[in-house]
């Protein structure tokens, strides 16, 4: 029986994906696996038991994701279950980044019960004049999941769309609309777009990737949207580009102190992925790949492990963390053929540069003792054996 412990609300159809060898609750003692959508979990410490855990998002700064790699703990997201929610939120925020709706709706709301509201309507409501976007420019920094479903819906409402992506994977530029013009940098898009819209993860290199010099590169009046990740836009810089008059508008789906209730900033509530599909999406994904992962040792979706998979045979099965080190993979083969096993399917994965490397074995059968002695050789992390 597996105990996989819930820190979050999880969507009912993403809990029925798994099947009577689980145990999930919010009460979970020792869990070998933890589900999470956005509790912060870097003061928590892990139960020695604890394998994995999953979010079910695709963002996960709520985890500590190096030292669960020390640990040999599984950090997995959910790229793209939460992608056409994002999306269609971002082509909504394109209309108010144009059309100043909410500042309508609310000076509509201010006029509520006073004389003549519709003749006030028609006097005032040239106060709230904007652009169509078709026939204009949108820029996509990051063509992935989301990025690639922004770039071709706005082509189709008749944008001319650049994107920009230097790690765009073969699968998504086969998502990608022959329309989508391909920018070679960001200086592109700086400089040729209207609209700017950000779908990067956030990292070191990418903190700040809207700050005074890029803005300083962009088009007067320019419309920034940034419903990927709060670092990624200066607040500083935009809110003087706002009052310079360099930047029209910037919609943000992360408040703060600093953003809101700013002129010129429109801040929706964080509801990228707040949708019923969305949560049931990611919740479903998140599940599968515990499952996965507890049943077979598989590896898919890890932001801190190499994704690894070796097709089921029925063989019992041998997971190794270990580090990413030189003779490595010769002393687990070696110690294996001492003990007069034969490896019937083998797969060695690692992320290039990292520290750690994970090794799948399939063996005809295991030996007593065979966990402790792997974990005896030096740079071996952690050994797991699936029956």
């Amino acid at each position: 029986m597996y105990k996989v412990k819930t820190l979050n609300k999880i969507s009912k159809i993403g809990l029925n994906v798994f099947t009577d060898k689980y145990t999930v609750a919010d009460d979970c003692e020792n869990p070998d696996a933890i589900l999470v959508r956005s509790a912060k979990m870097h003061d928590m410490e892990f139960n020695p038991e604890l394998l994995c855990i999953a979010r079910a998002g695709a963002g996960t700064n709520n985890i500590p994701c190096d030292r669960c790699a020390e640990e040999g703990i599984v950090v997995f997201n959910t790229p793209g279950a939460n992608a056409n929610s994002v999306k269609e939120l971002v082509i909504c925020a394109l209309l108010l980044a144009s059309r100043d709706v909410v500042g309508g709706i609310k000076w509509v709301d201010s006029i509520a019960g006073t004389e003549d509201v519709a003749g006030q309507v028609e006097k005032g409501k040239s106060a709230f004049v904007g652009p169509e976007i078709t026939g204009k420019t949108l820029g996509v920094i990051g063509l992935g999941a989301i990025g690639a479903k922004v770039a071709n819906d706005a082509v189709r409402l008749g944008m001319k769309v650049y994107g920009y992506d230097p790690y765009i994977s073969v699968e998504a530029a086969w998502r990608l609309s022959a329309g989508v013009i391909h920018a070679t940098d960001l200086d592109t898009i700086f400089r040729e777009c209207d609209y700017i819209t950000i779908h990067v993860p956030y990292m070191e290199a990418t903190k700040h990737t809207i700050n005074a010099e890029t803005i300083g590169k962009m088009k007067q009046g320019v419309r920034i949207i940034n419903l990927a990740r709060a670092e990624l836009v200066d607040d500083d810089a935009i809110i003087k580009a706002i009052e310079d008059g360099k930047v029209a508008r910037y919609v943000t789906d992360f408040p703060n102190n600093k953003t809101a209730g700013v002129p010129g900033i429109v801040a929706i509530p964080h509801l990228g992925a707040s949708t019923p599909e969305s949560e049931d999406n990611c919740a479903v994904m998140a599940a599968n790949e515990i499952i996965d992962y507890l049943e077979n040792g598989n590896i898919v979706n890890s932001v801190n492990m190499p994704a690894a998979h070796l097709p089921v045979t029925g063989d019992p099965r041998i997971c190794i963390f270990h580090q990413n080190v030189p003779d490595m993979i010769a002393k687990i083969t070696s110690l294996i053929s001492a003990q007069g096993i034969n490896i019937e399917n083998m797969v060695n994965a690692s992320k290039k540069g990292a520290k750690y490397a994970y090794t799948l074995l399939d063996v005809l059968q295991l030996p007593a003792g065979i966990e402790e002695a792997l974990k005896a050789i030096d740079g071996v992390m952690r050994v797991r054996t699936i029956k």
